[in-house]
């Protein structure tokens, strides 16, 4: 394909509403495709950085705005038949002109399209114009035309096939975009072309067999022949002719043996490459002729289906259960076209290290990029992928019944063949919206999305992918006339924790399978400080007070805090003290919830990563800086886990190998004291858990505020206090720290003089490109830690507070005396 990326301009069209509030004169400016009039505006100088403070309240007129992007480019006859303009994302009401004659008109950011435009070609220069309509007219224009229908926000996106979370959510700024936000270019062609190829892999019983079901536009009427194979396997091809006139074939490949690929901790990812070979028939019979198109892709072996007995939701992969340690996925970027393939490279590796095995591409943003699914093949990131529906009653009416079946069609058709897609899901909370949030009042007759969940889509994809399982939406019980939200079956949300319950309400849960849930946390400081201006910084200054989106948010934070942590007095105390509940809340849920094993199938964390500079729920914030969430996370997701729950130990084991030894349980003082000790022999099988029960010797302490239980096998430890960190006894933190140089950064050794609650390091408030390896680390008097801190922070702050943090350090507890000695 030749690109069409340059010369392109950018100009509002004249008259259209909200241009009288632009800045300056809107004559065109450079524009960059792909793009959106964001990017472009800033890029300008005539709109301030989105991202930054306040600046978000001053750039609605944009979506309001009508736009004209247009180039020039010079073109001469090549020799082909066709030639076509290839569009593989228009964001969102388009209408495409070239050489002054309207080719198309569009309004669907979920598509790519393809026109012939062969016959609009002049030799020499040539013009192309694609005019943007404001996303709120098209909205007010359908809601007019169809009735109104209710949803959890004010803003009415379920009437435009856009990314929701476009006009904003309750972590995410209203930044409604219009542009060229994916390549767009030139195709010319003759005789034939692979219009599409559906590559759906299986494995069963020790074979492979691919299914290449092959579409062709043809050029001309002559026989063709298909021809699919696995590279390096000679055996494994076949070959399929097309008479005159035909355009679809199904190949069928058989593989003997194929290595499989396996979800991230159960197996090796292998993958496979498939070529499919469009040919002349006389090209076989001669040979050495050049093929009209080939098509090439990775593809994987493996099975995958949906265990549902008893109101389960098992994911089984290769016929092995998998328990799901997941992690939700939002967009990286209000502007996606500025997430590139390393950016989620970096992305989706922290998820890997924070041992997360599943992502779910949630319903409120878009399918994503191939560098995304590519990534998550590599990686043995399963995904669940949504259907761009959140939070909303859709209207089913006519012209979005036709795009959501092209849109469905098009990306099962493009993700078939990727190993790490596991799941299509139909909507994110509408199910339940309808059910519980008095939606139906609103409706009366008008439709709200169900022929969508529980007609179209199961047809379609049926049809186009029928390899995997699709579950209709989430929470969802698993049949129309249940309860949607109910624990005992399917997947279940949890948000009465955060929104109004202590997160140990978690543990009044016994659910088969969480898909949400979630406790918010500040992002990391120096992201702070790159988006804020404000002086001095508190959780009420207005910039940070703007990037907190969900209702009563901060309020929410102090109220979480509980009577888990001491009330902060300073910023410095609020930051850690909030991001340590996040974490600590979080935690919580998931050892819970994996303690049920097998009972419970799974957990997604709400939310992995962030779109922009936020308070938020994230793990990885706006800027890919890990919170103290993204450490817990890898930690209470690791392969081996131990938990105190319900008077019991947890020995949970998700390896393929038995996990045996003495299980060591210690009830200590708080200056390190062995007050009783005790020990069990633990076998704990493969994938399961084992529940050890707790002597009384260990699990009832003489005084809780003085002691606590420490619980080791192997080289895992954990421990536990017998009473909230306020009522503890501590004493004033005092340590002995020393920072020594290291390839590519500092090696900071903390030595406890006293008991260190959650041992933290910050060296981003020294260095914003400084991270640190580890933290949240209790330590007895007398244990050692070591660091490894990238970037070039000041030695000496770095073992100092506010950069070096505990629980129990000098400024969180008013009126100890002492403080943290650091050398």
């Amino acid at each position: 394909m030749r690109p069409l990326h340059d010369g392109w301009t950018l100009s509002a069209v004249t008259g259209t509403a909200g241009t009288e509030a632009a800045p300056g004169e809107l004559r065109a400016v450079p524009a960059t495709v792909p793009g959106c009039v964001h990017t472009d505006l800033l890029a300008a100088g005539l709109i301030d950085d989105p991202y930054l403070d306040d600046n978000e309240n001053r750039l609605g007129w944009i979506g309001r705005t009508a736009w004209r992007y247009e180039t020039t480019f010079t073109w001469a006859p090549d020799g082909h038949e066709r030639t076509d303009l290839v569009c593989e994302g228009l964001d969102t009401v388009a209408t495409i002109v070239l050489n002054g004659t309207e080719v198309a008109t569009t309004a669907n950011q979920h598509r790519s399209y393809r026109f012939p435009v062969r016959e609009l070609l002049r030799e020499g220069e040539n013009t192309l114009r694609v005019h943007f309509g404001s996303p709120y007219d098209y909205i007010a224009e359908r809601r007019a035309e169809l009735g109104d229908r209710p949803g959890a926000y004010a803003e009415r996106y379920q009437f435009i096939r856009k990314m929701a979370c476009n006009f904003g959510w309750d972590w995410g700024p209203a930044l409604v975009t219009a542009g060229i936000w994916r390549p767009i270019g030139l195709h010319s062609w003759s005789g034939a072309r692979l219009a599409e190829v559906v590559a759906l892999a299986s494995a069963e019983g020790g074979a492979g067999r691919v299914e290449a079901r092959v579409r062709v536009e043809r050029a001309a009427r002559t026989p063709l022949t298909v021809t699919a194979g696995i590279t390096g396997v000679p055996e494994a091809s076949a070959a399929v002719r097309l008479a005159p006139g035909e355009s679809e074939a199904v190949i069928t490949v058989e593989v003997p043996g194929p290595r499989l690929w396996w979800p991230r901790g159960y197996g090796p990812q292998h993958r496979h490459e498939l070529t499919v070979r469009l040919d002349p028939e006389e090209t076989r019979a001669g040979g050495g002729t050049r093929p009209l198109d080939v098509w090439r892709g990775l593809i994987g072996f493996r099975s995958v289906r949906l265990e549902r007995a008893g109101g389960a939701f098992t994911l089984l992969v290769n016929e092995v259960p998998v328990f799901v340690r997941g992690a939700n996925w939002i967009p990286d970027d209000c502007f996606p076209h500025r997430v590139t393939r390393d950016r989620l490279a970096a992305r989706l590796g922290r998820a890997a290290e924070a041992n997360v095995n599943l992502l779910r591409v949630w319903g409120g943003g878009m399918y994503e990029s191939e560098d995304f699914y590519d990534l998550a093949d590599e990686l043995g990131l399963m995904v669940w992928q949504d259907v761009p529906f959140a939070c909303a009653a859709y209207p089913e009416e006519e012209p979005f019944w036709s795009e959501v079946e092209a849109e469905v069609r098009q990306n099962a058709a493009r993700l078939a063949r990727r190993p790490s897609l596991v799941l299509w899901c139909g909507n994110n909370e509408n199910i339940e919206g309808h059910a519980d949030w008095g939606w139906q009042r609103e409706l009366g007759e008008r439709s709200w999305g169900a022929g969508f969940y529980y007609k179209l889509l199961p047809a379609v994809l049926a049809e186009v992918d029928p390899a995997r399982p699709y579950w209709p939406g989430s929470p969802y019980s698993g049949a129309p006339d249940l309860p949607p939200n109910d624990p005992a079956r399917g997947t279940v949300h949890i948000w009465d924790v955060w929104n109004r319950e202590d997160y140990t309400c978690y543990a009044a849960y016994t659910p088969r399978f969480v898909a949400e849930f979630g406790f918010q946390g500040p992002p990391v400081l120096a992201t702070l400080r790159e988006a804020l201006s404000d002086d001095p910084l508190t959780p009420d200054s207005p910039g940070l007070a703007h990037h907190q989106k969900a209702a009563d948010g901060h309020a929410k934070l102090l109220a979480g805090l509980g009577g888990h942590l001491p009330r902060p007095e300073t910023f410095d105390d609020w930051h850690y003290l909030t991001q340590l509940n996040q974490a600590r809340a979080v935690a919580f849920g998931i050892e819970r919830f994996r303690a049920l094993a097998p009972y419970c199938a799974g957990t997604i964390v709400w939310q992995l990563n962030d779109c922009w500079p936020a308070v938020s729920w994230s793990a990885i914030d706006g800027s890919g800086r890990r919170k103290p969430l993204w450490y817990a996370l890898r930690r209470a997701y690791a392969d081996r886990l131990l938990t105190v729950q319900d008077g019991a130990v947890a020995v949970v084991n998700d390896t393929d190998e038995p996990w045996t030894g003495n299980l060591s349980l210690v009830r200590h003082s708080l200056t390190g004291k062995v007050l009783a000790r005790a020990s069990a022999a633990v076998d704990a099988a493969p994938r399961s858990v084992e529940r050890v029960p707790l002597p009384a010797s260990v699990a009832v302490p003489r005084d809780p505020a003085a002691e606590l239980l420490a619980v080791r096998l192997g080289d895992l430890r954990t421990v536990r206090f017998f009473a909230e960190d306020p009522q503890v006894a501590f004493p004033p933190a005092a340590y002995d720290a020393e920072a020594a140089p290291v390839p590519g950064g500092l090696e900071v050794t903390v030595t406890a003089r006293t008991v260190l609650r959650d041992l933290c390091l910050f060296p981003d408030r020294l260095d914003p490109a400084s991270e640190v390896d580890d933290m949240l680390l209790t330590l007895l008097p007398g244990e050692t830690a070591a660091f490894r801190v990238t970037g070039s922070p000041d030695p000496e702050a770095l073992v100092g507070h506010p950069v070096l943090r505990v629980v129990n350090g000098p400024t969180v507890w008013t009126g100890v005396r002492g403080r943290a000695r650091g050398r």
